[in-house]
Parts: structure tokens; sequence; C-alpha cells
């Protein structure tokens, strides 16, 4: 074999080395995608012409798809209800709903962060929201400084799996599949994680009473009362759940129509708690456009990288790397699976989806598990396990994002200790909750084929 040939392994390299640097992520897998483009055309194994076809794909790819209208859509939902108080309700009632049962106040905030899971993808909102409101609540109550933290963080990013989630739209565009089947299979997966983390709360909470001390009885109130409160700050948000996955499961709309109803949704939850005004709306347009501009932006760079790398023959050479090692197709995918839950204590789960899922998808998709999984229900389940893994890559240090947003608004007295201690039980949980759907594909291909039979 020639250097030339071993060009996609070197820019693969750069590419992790530059994510590195801290510079821009967009720039950084664009640029690196320009370079050895033109590295290629040295080596005579690129043209120039063949730059012509990233704006193509560019185009067809990010800026003239219908179903990435969607990301925009549900940014402006999650922001707006992230300013229209219905996060703050919301926690309150579970609070008092669950006040008598061992480690209620952290099952209350597990509970919010599921219901708001439905509603917003937009984690770094989720993060800084449930942890303005619920950590100096747990402090104040006594609750230990790494429950309260796992808690709150693996709680908080249930939303990039629990659809309507930013991820699965985007992942659903690489991979050529259906949104609404994967918003659909990734279900029962979110709803497990979320059991589990509810399961490990109360059992920890039981065993050990000091760490998670029972809410104290000064927020008693009545039956009616109460059931104003769940019908004020309860029932509102399942409402816009069930317009925004209702309207898609139903095949009354789809999801780039319901990512819009969301939107609408929100808004009006936002004049229905008061909190609409000018100033509001600007904040969350503004939010929007830069969250927006970013995401689309990092697009457009993996677009270059992709293209550039699957020219200069990536693709050929990872086929000719996998069956060079002769693995299994169950060896194969648990490698797969290990490299994404490495890659997620160094990267983001944009940059892992954008680089990762165009190249080893097509090998994924020619693998034989028999009659375990067959057929097109490959792809669906490979990328809800992948997604289930991205999961990780929040709260893996030393790069997990929920664990800087966290102590960012954090007390004082919450170190950075404090945290990374907390998540290691929760990203335990969350490599159980994997290698379940691993090893019962049912988990994600029930529901589809149930509700679209």
């Amino acid at each position: 074999m020639y250097f030339e040939d071993f060009l996609p392994v070197i820019m693969f390299g750069m590419l992790a080395c530059g994510l590195f640097t801290g510079f821009p992520v967009a720039f950084v897998v664009g640029g690196t995608g320009i370079a050895f483009g033109f590295i290629g055309m040295y080596f005579d194994v690129f043209s120039m012409i063949e730059f012509f076809n990233v704006p193509e794909r560019i185009w067809g790819g990010a800026a003239e798809n219908p179903v990435l209208v969607a990301v925009p859509c549900f940014i402006f939902m999650g922001t707006m209800l992230e300013k229209s108080g219905v996060a703050e309700d919301l926690l309150k009632i579970l609070e008092l709903l669950l006040k008598r049962v061992p480690g209620g106040l952290a099952l209350a905030v597990t509970a919010m962060g599921t219901i708001m899971a439905a509603t917003t993808g937009i984690i770094g909102a989720s993060v800084v929201m449930m942890s303005l409101m619920a950590l100096p609540a747990m402090l104040r109550a006594g609750y230990q400084k790494e429950l309260a933290t796992g808690t709150i963080a693996a709680s908080a990013t249930l939303g990039i799996l629990i659809p309507p989630s930013i991820m699965l739209v985007i992942m659903a565009d690489l991979l050529a599949i259906s949104v609404g089947n994967l918003f659909i299979g990734a279900i029962l997966p979110g709803l497990l994680l979320s059991s589990l983390y509810f399961i490990y709360i109360i059992v920890i909470s039981s065993l050990k009473p000091h760490i998670a001390p029972p809410i104290a009885d000064d927020k008693m109130v009545d039956g009616k009362t109460l059931m104003m409160m769940v019908l004020k700050g309860f029932v509102p948000p399942v409402i816009l759940i069930v317009m925004v996955l209702g309207s898609i499961f139903g095949g009354i709309a789809t999801p780039t129509e319901a990512a819009g109803v969301g939107a609408f949704g929100s808004l009006m939850l936002a004049v229905f708690n008061g909190r609409l005004s000018i100033r509001t709306l600007k904040d969350v347009a503004e939010r929007t456009a830069l969250t927006t501009g970013m995401i689309f932006f990092i697009f457009l760079g993996a677009t270059t990288f992709s293209y550039v790398f699957r020219s200069l023959g990536g693709e050929h050479l990872i086929i000719a790397g996998v069956e060079y090692m002769d693995l299994h197709s169950w060896s194969l995918l648990i490698l797969l699976m290990f490299t994404i839950f490495i890659l997620g204590f160094f990267f983001d789960f944009l940059e892992i989806t954008l680089i990762i899922l165009p190249v080893f998808a097509p090998i994924v998709e020619l693998l034989d598990f028999g009659v375990h999984v067959e057929g097109r229900d490959i792809i669906y389940w490979f990328a809800i396990l992948v997604a289930v893994n991205l999961q990780t890559s929040f709260l893996t240090p030393p790069f997990g994002f929920a664990l800087f947003y966290l102590k960012g608004v954090a007390p004082k007295i919450v170190k950075m200790q404090h945290i990374y201690k907390g998540i290691i039980p929760f990203v335990m949980l969350q490599l159980i909750g994997l290698g379940s759907v691993m090893a019962f594909p049912g988990l994600a291909l029930y529901l589809p084929g149930v509700l679209l039979s």
C-alpha cells in the first residue's frame, strides 16, 4: 500500500487533534475536509472539480431538507417552555405528590426530567434550568451532593433520547430513515433509562436514608388546591406532548409539521401562564437562531468532511480493516458501541453523530444477526443503540457538557469532584440500558411494529 492509501486514517487523526484545540467544531471539521481535499489533489487521488459537489450536498442535505425544519421549531419550543415557567410549576407539583416516597425530591426531579424530555431536546437549557430550580432545594433538604448532582445531570439529559429529540431528527436524516419510526422506537428505551434512575434512587434512599432525607411537611395543601395545581401545571405540558407526539404517531402530521405544532403550543402555554412578553419572545427567538446556526454550521462542516473522507477511500479502508479483523457481527457491534462510548468522553453527541454514522451505518447494514434482528430493522435498532450510547457523552468526564452546565450554576459548596462522583452510578445505569436494548431489540422495535402495522 502507498502513503496516499492511508490519507483517510491520517485525516481522522488530524480531526481528533483539531477538536482538542478548542477551535470552533464547525471550522475544525470543515477545514480538515478542505485541507485533505488539497492534499489528495497533490497525490492525485482527489480533483478540484469534486469540491463543487460539496455545496450541492450541503444544499440538498441541509438547506433544502424539509425534515431539518423540525430542528429550529423544537429548539424554539424548548426555549419557550423554559421561559414560560412550565418546568418550575411541574417540579413543585411532583414534589408534593412524591414527598412520602423514599428519595421523593430526587424522584420528582427525575419525573420532571422525563416529562420535559418529551417537550424539549435542548440539553444545555434543561440542565441549567433544572439545576437552578432543583439543586438548591435538594441541598436545603439535606441531600447528599453527589446524589443531587447525579440525579439532575442524568434526568436533564433524557431529552436527547426521548422524542421529540433533535438528535433523532438529525440521525434519521443522516441514515435516510423515517423520523416518525425512530421517534416511536426511542420511547421504550428512554422510559427504560428513566425507570432505572427511579429504581436506583428508591433503593439507595431506602438503604441510606441520610443521603436523601424525606421532604418536610411544610407544604401541606388540601386536595382541592392540589387538584387545581395539577390542572394548571401538569395537564398543559401533557397536552402539548400529546399534540406533538400524538400527531406524529397517529399519522395526522409529519415530524416537521408536529414541530410547528409544538412551537405554537409552547407559545400558548406561555400565554396561559401569563409569561409571554415582547422581551421574552425576542430572547427566545435570539437563542433559537444562535443554537440553530451552531447546529447547521456543524452540519455543513461534517458534510464537507464526510465527502472528502469517502472520496479518499475512507469507507473502503474501514471495510477492508473490518474484513481483515474477521470479527463476528456481534463482536463488531460491541466494538462500535465501545468506540462511541469512548468518543463520548471527549466529543459532543453532534460531532460523533455527524462523523461516525455516515461511516459505520453502511457496514452495520451488511451484518448478520440471524433471527435476533433482520432486514431493515437492523438500521433502526443500530440508530437507537447509538442514541442510548450517546446519552453517556453528556455525563462522562473530562468533557461531559452537562457537568459543566451544572457546575456553572451550582452553589460554591458543590465541587467538581461531587459532580464527577455523582454521575458514576447513572453512567453505569445507562450502560445497563444500552445492554438491555442490545439483548432485547424488541425494546426499540416493538412499538414501531405495533403502531405502524
